[in-house]
């Protein structure tokens, strides 16, 4: 199996559960090639037994800044630069007010939401340009465009995923696009910490992942820099 004009390559990061292993799964379901990334390691030998090649799976903490450099490398190894590359991987403080979230939690949050979308910007994105195509999805959420008590850190972080998605968009060359994408409120393990069993009244991520499918792939670069949400 190789990629054509109907096949695509995607480099998805936190693919061990939630938003990102629905997405992974959809997609190889599709028939697209999935390089796929998670800490842990036991979600990542799931994977590999359910979809093997030409699909690949890593251990890859996204906060590494070289752990990022090599699964790049990796991945550019197997078929080049990814059509499309999602920053998923994502990390929510514990409810609490800013003043009582303690310092290492704070940085955690920074680390994974911030630093590791740059991570994989700096390592996946030069190739992309040298190509000259490839859009680049930065999943932020509506506490990137708004805010909520108990969880500053996490808004915090999503508004800067913002920032940085438009800022990158104007550094671009033409015929490529990076966008802020809000997933929408979806029945996640971050929900639940948040908003308990009341999570369980919102999509889960499997019936997500249906629509999120097409509209990712939909996404071209007259989006460039345009904030959008997965609607449905």
């Amino acid at each position: 199996m190789s990629a054509s004009e109907g096949c695509r390559r995607i480099a998805i990061t936190g693919v061990s559960r939630g938003l990102g292993r629905a997405l992974a799964e959809e997609l190889a379901r599709a028939g697209h090639i999935v390089s796929g990334c998670a800490r842990s390691t036991d979600p990542i030998d799931e994977l590999k037994q359910r979809w093997p090649e030409p699909h690949d799976w890593q251990a890859v903490d996204v906060r590494r800044d070289d752990a990022v450099r090599r699964w790049a490398e990796h991945v550019r190894s197997r078929g080049g630069p990814p059509d499309l590359l999602v920053n998923n991987a994502g990390l929510i403080n514990a409810n609490a007010p800013l003043w009582q979230v303690p310092a290492e939690a704070f940085s955690d949050v920074v680390d994974v939401n911030v630093k590791g979308v740059a991570n994989t910007i700096r390592h996946f994105v030069p190739a992309m340009m040298g190509r000259g195509r490839g859009v680049i999805v930065n999943f932020s959420s509506a506490w990137g465009r708004s805010v909520a008590p108990n969880v500053a850190p996490y808004c915090a972080t999503k508004w800067a995923v913002e920032g940085l998605t438009r800022a990158l968009a104007e550094e671009l060359p033409p015929g490529m696009a990076a966008v802020p994408v809000n997933p929408g409120v979806i029945d996640t393990a971050i929900l639940r910490s948040c908003f308990g069993s009341g999570a369980a009244n919102y999509p889960n991520p499997e019936s997500w992942a249906r629509r999120a499918v097409p509209f990712l792939l939909g996404i071209g670069p007259e989006d460039n820099g345009r904030p959008v949400t997965v609607s449905g």
